[in-house]
């Protein structure tokens, strides 16, 4: 189990938010931190602490600058995601990305585009590419949700559909929506599931908020997801030490 750390960058700031607020034209999003230090503070510190794997997220336009200073300061230490497309991937990668990270651009009108999902692949190889799976329960089954998690896809997340999605990318990342940003706890259900699905590194994110609840997710998970942990943290305005997370996670 790796603690892998997250930069989610909204109007070019460094926020913790609750996703699943974002794109309702009928709602505001619900913010649970803003940060004083920019992206690159972030990004020396997650170097310095050696943590790789974490990842830069683009919550709407006008992040595309942080983003970059961002991967500047740690090359090919951190993935990105939000907006990425076989147009923009490389610029990206050439920036100091080690991977990018994929949803609504292979999901949309509620389905897979494998023609999408190719063209990212022959953008970048699939050697640099993370599928982001964030996913809702609905009738007892767990389903992509994509354009800012605001609608469902036909698309379930299984052991038979991850098996597939396994074969197009390098990692997989798993955004627990209902719970994601609040601090609630995470959804054990969806650990489980995916402790059992997953072969290839799979990060979990969603709802994760002390030490106590770290312990079980590694029981859960099998010591086999790693995790991400954004509100929660004191470096983002939680009550949860960032020091003792990287600590345990590297015991």
């Amino acid at each position: 189990m790796e603690f892998r750390p997250c930069i989610d960058l909204h109007d070019g700031k460094v926020k913790q938010i609750v996703g699943s607020t974002l794109g309702h034209k009928d709602q505001a999003v619900v913010e649970n931190f803003t940060s004083e230090h920019d992206s690159t503070y972030f990004a020396q510190l997650f170097a310095n602490d050696k943590l790789t794997g974490g990842h830069v997220i683009m919550l709407g336009s006008g992040n595309e600058e942080a983003a970059i200073r961002a991967l500047n300061a740690y090359p090919n230490g951190l993935q990105i995601g939000g907006g990425i497309t076989a147009d923009n991937a490389k610029i990206y990668i050439d920036a100091g990305a080690s991977h990018v990270i994929v949803t609504s651009y292979i999901f949309h009108d509620g389905k897979l585009d494998m023609e999408h999902l190719q063209k990212l692949i022959a953008a970048v190889g699939k050697d640099k590419l993370v599928i982001d799976l964030s996913c809702r329960a609905r009738d007892g089954k767990w389903f992509v949700v994509t354009d800012k998690w605001t609608k469902f896809s036909d698309f379930e997340v299984n052991a038979t559909s991850i098996k597939m999605m396994e074969n197009y990318c390098d990692e997989l990342l798993i955004h627990a929506v209902d719970v994601e940003g609040k601090r609630s706890g995470m959804q054990e259900g969806l650990v489980a599931d995916l402790a059992k699905w997953t072969s290839i590194p799979t990060t979990y994110a969603g709802g994760v908020r002390s030490i106590e609840d770290l312990k079980l997710f590694e029981t859960i998970g099998n010591n086999k997801l790693h995790v991400t942990i954004g509100s929660a943290l004191d470096i983002f305005g939680g009550d949860l030490s960032y020091e003792d997370v990287v600590a345990y996670c590297k015991e």
